[in-house]
């Protein structure tokens, strides 16, 4: 009984951890473009070269500052929030985020060798590997039943529904 009330739950925090991991896997190829684009490639290089001869633990340290610079533009879209500027607010929040995983995605592909040597790590970046296949998993069957769904495949009344807009349309395209 009590696991059913909880399944909405696991269901949206799935949801949630794969739009997370699909902005990670997003945003990472738009970094390289970034990177190639502009003079990035040789400050790669340069923080490889300079990870490569730290020990995993300060390599943590290069993984985590970064971010830390992000965190007043948080508390402007939350003062953003809280005075009203709605639009204001919603800009600030996305491009923190959106800037925020990709600036993590960048220093990640960079330090993740030095990081996965520590055993503690490693465990937890394998545990968060399962979650995102675990998450996957519960959220491939709603993802198929709404493709179904949009394809007007099945005998539900939804898909009998959009079978019957989508002959309507084809029927007021061929009149014309």
């Amino acid at each position: 009984m009590m696991r059913r009330l909880l399944q909405p739950l696991w269901v949206l925090l799935a949801i949630v951890f794969l739009i997370e991991a699909w902005l990670w896997d997003h945003l990472e190829p738009i970094v390289a473009r970034v990177v190639a684009a502009i003079p990035l490639r040789a400050f790669k290089q340069w923080l490889a070269d300079r990870v490569d001869a730290l020990s995993p633990a300060m390599t943590l340290i290069v993984f985590a500052v970064p971010v830390i610079p992000l965190f007043p533009l948080k508390l402007i879209g939350l003062w953003l929030l809280a005075n009203q500027y709605w639009l204001g607010a919603a800009a600030v929040i996305v491009a923190g985020k959106f800037l925020g995983l990709g600036v993590t995605a960048f220093i990640f592909d960079v330090t993740r060798p030095k990081l996965l040597q520590m055993a503690w790590f490693r465990k937890t970046y394998e545990f968060i590997m399962a979650m995102r296949a675990k998450a996957a998993a519960i959220v491939q069957p709603i993802k198929q039943r709404i493709r179904e769904i949009l394809r007007g495949d099945g005998d539900s009344w939804s898909s009998r529904t959009l079978r019957l807009i989508a002959r309507f349309r084809k029927s007021v395209h061929q009149a014309r």
